[in-house]
């Protein structure tokens, strides 16, 4: 594809796109870009005082109708069930959910449920999400478009010990997360593809954009050495936010997308302009996928209703 950029997005006008962590980073350009093209955009956000700034900002680009804001903590599956309801109540119908939200590389935490963060939040509580937000999901075109990272390829799914209650590694477990995020989109639209449901599943990296997650693992550990080195890094190696944006904003936007595609960036997916890019071995083994679907829905309590949006 030619250097596709946020100009070539199609008219979205009578489109509702939900981004979760649409108040910073790669989020928030994503509610800019869609805004501008004429969707409704409703940001999905933990930190209510952040968010509100952020739609401000949304709202002040909007072609058409005023951004939304509701709260979501993908942390907590309690406030995942909440946004999901609220949604439902406030919205109805979505075209387009992107499952955006992540954390990245942060010493040992555990969600409300006790579950590792990283596993917890970037994976089981899209996969919550998605799930409860299936049925208005039903519409012509609706896509699911799940952001995943170039570190998908260091990920192995600890199956005995998904949580790391032994031998926390804060990287590995952020590749076990990624590679989940994969195995999740790419099953999801096997299965909706199965049952016949007008659902298009898809996924999306970044390469190596410069938002707050470098800096978040150390400073959460106090590290200022390394918040030093990884803002450097940002400033002088890293794309932007808006060009890491490129990639998912093209899988939630263009025609030609297929259901299991994956997009990164054209230069050695590091930096550049939205292309299809292959994933790991790993991320195609579909008995994995079966398993942690199986597994994300013992863990979440959620189940799929494709005959929903059949």
């Amino acid at each position: 594809m030619a250097k596709w950029t946020e100009t070539d997005i199609p008219d979205q006008t009578g489109r509702t796109i939900l981004v979760t962590g649409a108040n910073s980073g790669l989020g928030l350009r994503s509610a800019e870009a869609l805004a501008r093209a004429g969707a409704f955009v409703i940001m999905a956000c933990r930190n209510e005082t952040k968010a509100s700034a952020a739609c401000d900002a949304v709202c002040a680009v909007a072609r058409a109708k005023p951004a939304a804001v509701v709260r979501l903590d993908l942390s907590d599956l309690g406030s995942v069930r909440a946004c999901a309801a609220e949604v439902h109540e406030r919205f109805g119908r979505i075209d387009v959910l992107m499952n955006n939200a992540g954390v990245m590389a942060m010493p040992l935490q555990r969600t409300a449920e006790g579950h590792e963060m990283q596993f917890g939040t970037n994976h089981l509580g899209h996969f919550a999400l998605t799930g409860l937000l299936l049925p208005a999901l039903g519409g012509p075109g609706a896509r699911v478009v799940t952001t995943s990272s170039m570190a998908h390829r260091g990920g192995s799914m600890r199956w005995d010990d998904v949580d790391w209650h032994q031998r926390y590694s804060k990287w590995l477990a952020y590749a076990q997360s990624k590679l989940a995020n994969l195995l999740f989109a790419f099953e999801l639209d096997r299965r909706a593809s199965a049952a016949g449901a007008k659902l298009t599943s898809v996924a999306a990296h970044p390469g190596y954009a410069a938002t707050h997650l470098q800096a978040a693992s150390p400073r959460a550990s106090g590290n200022r050495l390394g918040v030093a080195v990884m803002e450097l890094g940002n400033r002088l190696i890293a794309q932007s936010d808006a060009m890491g944006a490129l990639p998912q904003l093209y899988a939630a936007t263009m025609p030609d997308v297929d259901g299991g595609q994956y997009f990164g960036p054209d230069l050695l997916e590091w930096r550049g302009h939205p292309r299809r890019v292959g994933a790991s071995r790993r991320a195609h083994d579909v008995e994995a996928a079966r398993r942690l679907w199986s597994m994300s829905e013992d863990l979440t309590g959620v189940t799929y209703d494709f005959a929903a949006i059949a």
